[in-house]
Order: C-alpha cells, then structure tokens, then sequence
C-alpha cells in the first residue's frame, strides 16, 4: 500500500499514503491531513487502530441499508477520524474532534478484532447478523477492518461498511473480500463542491462505488443539504448515473433529510416535501429510492 520517496542521504524518509485521493507525503511522526494515520518506522499506520469511540446493536436499517436482511440487527462501531471537512457534517463530535480544537476530543477504548468479533457472537440470539463499520469514516482505519472482517466470516457472520467512498481502489480491494454490503455517500454530482467544499473527490467516489457494487451489495445515500445536493437536476443526473452502474436500476437508492449541524447549524433544515419529490424524481430511474429523516 506504500511508496516511498527517493530522499538525500541525511534527510527522513518520506513515505506517501495511498489511504486516498490526498496521497499524503509524510516524514516520521507527522500525521495526515485526515488526522487519522501517521508515519511510523517509515510506514503509514493507523492511530487509532481499535480504538473505539461508539459501539451499538442497531436496526441494520439505521445504517441505512433497506434491501440487505431487513429485520435484522447489526453491531455498529466507530473510531475517530475522516478524511474530508463537510460543513454539515452529521457526527462531527467524533469525525473532525481530532482536527478542530473547538470539539472535545470524545473517550475511546481499545477492542481487538479478536475481542470485537466475539461480542458479536454473543449478541446473536438479540438477532446481531454481523459487524457495521460505521459512524465516523472507517477506511481511515481500513487495516482493522479488514482485520476484524476476516475474522468475522470465519465466525460465519456479516459484515458492513458505511463510508463515504473517497479512499483508494487499492484500500477498495484489501477490504472487499470481507465486505457483504455497503452504504457509501454520494454527497453531491458537482466535482467543484467536492473539491472546494468538501475537501473530496467526485471520480474517487465514483470509482470507489462502480468497482465495490460488482462484489457487494450496495446502497447509496445523499444527504439532500440546501446549495450542496438539492436541485433537481443534480438528483436526476445521479440517479441516472446510479442506473448506469452494474446492477442498474436495483441498486438502493437513500435520499435523507438535513438538519443544523457543525458549521451549518443556521441553516433550515430540508423541505419535506423537497424530499418527496426529489424522491419522485429519482424513482423515474430507479426501481427502489428510500426517504429518510422524515
């Protein structure tokens, strides 16, 4: 997953991060622009592998995932950290506490793949399928999912991935194996808003969801947030976009309310009725699109 950078003898090896579309160039110590990963011993690391901020047994249609063993339950975790600066981000308080010095940096504990993996196992008779990777963006950590998903099918359980699919094919591939379905973000269609806005990558995304949605069952939601997503035009062109991929029109379509939040906290929350006819608009090219936050 690494290259390294031809340096003058005398001065610290560089090592690149290939975790995502920044490819980070980072001397020993120094940590990435996600806050997530850091150079050690002239290799990038996680630096919160296992370390968890929040662990709970969820409707697996809180993820949201419609179509994949509906009535299930799901051991949801998170750790710390992600990759992009979205103003309206939903989980900030755990997302961005590790680069914003105006959020408290939240409490975490350390669970092993091996310690997670058997607390999933004891909450299957509460109906527990498997293990979501949700919350914050997983795949800054993509090592400990990858991890803990091995040894998850071993156990002959599930598991998910909720991410917002702006991390490399190379990652894409450490993980899929692992990986039953998927929720991925697809916050805007405009590569401006990605890349200004949201410090992101559109053809990342892109990329990310056409090559994970021939392995895995794949849902895609866009948070529908005032000047970022809400046009219909740009609906449209997603939807139609979604309709193109491998699986066509039976790929899961979410479209989810805004509320305030983060930097965008004195914005008004979504028109409900917005959300139905975007909804509506979508469905002209999909055959399943799902409301949320409603």
């Amino acid at each position: 997953m690494l290259e390294y950078a031809h340096r003058e003898e005398g001065v610290k090896p560089m090592a690149y991060c290939n975790t995502c579309y920044r490819h980070c160039h980072l001397e020993e110590g120094m940590q990435g622009a996600c806050r997530a990963r850091i150079c050690r011993g002239e290799e990038i690391v996680p630096s919160g592998y296992g370390e968890i901020t929040a662990i709970a047994l969820d409707p697996i249609e809180k993820k949201p995932l419609a179509r994949f063993m509906p009535g299930s339950m799901i051991l949801s975790v998170g750790g710390m950290g992600c990759n992009l600066n979205c103003p309206f981000c939903q989980n900030y308080d755990i997302s961005y506490a590790h680069k914003d010095p105006e959020i408290d940096i939240p409490d975490t504990r350390y669970i092993s793949p091996e310690r997670l993996v058997e607390t999933a196992l004891g909450l299957r008779e509460r109906g527990n399928i498997g293990i979501a990777f949700t919350y914050n963006e997983p795949l800054t950590a993509w090592e400990f999912v990858r991890d803990t998903g091995r040894l998850s099918h071993e156990a002959g359980m599930k598991n998910v991935l909720v991410s917002n699919g702006c991390a490399s094919l190379e990652v894409l591939e450490e993980i899929l194996p692992y990986i039953d379905a998927m929720n991925i973000d697809l916050k805007t269609f405009e590569p401006d808003i990605y890349s200004k806005v949201l410090g992101g990558s559109l053809d990342y995304v892109k990329s990310f969801i056409e090559r994970a949605c021939r392995d895995s069952h794949m849902e895609i939601t866009t948070l529908v947030v005032p000047g970022i997503s809400d046009s219909e035009a740009m609906i449209r062109d997603m939807a139609s976009w979604i309709a193109s991929l491998p699986g066509g029109k039976d790929i899961t379509y979410h479209l989810t309310r805004f509320f305030p939040r983060y930097k965008m906290d004195d914005v008004k929350a979504t028109d409900v009725e917005l959300i139905y006819h975007l909804a509506n608009v979508a469905g002209e090219y999909l055959d399943h699109v799902y409301t949320g936050n409603c």
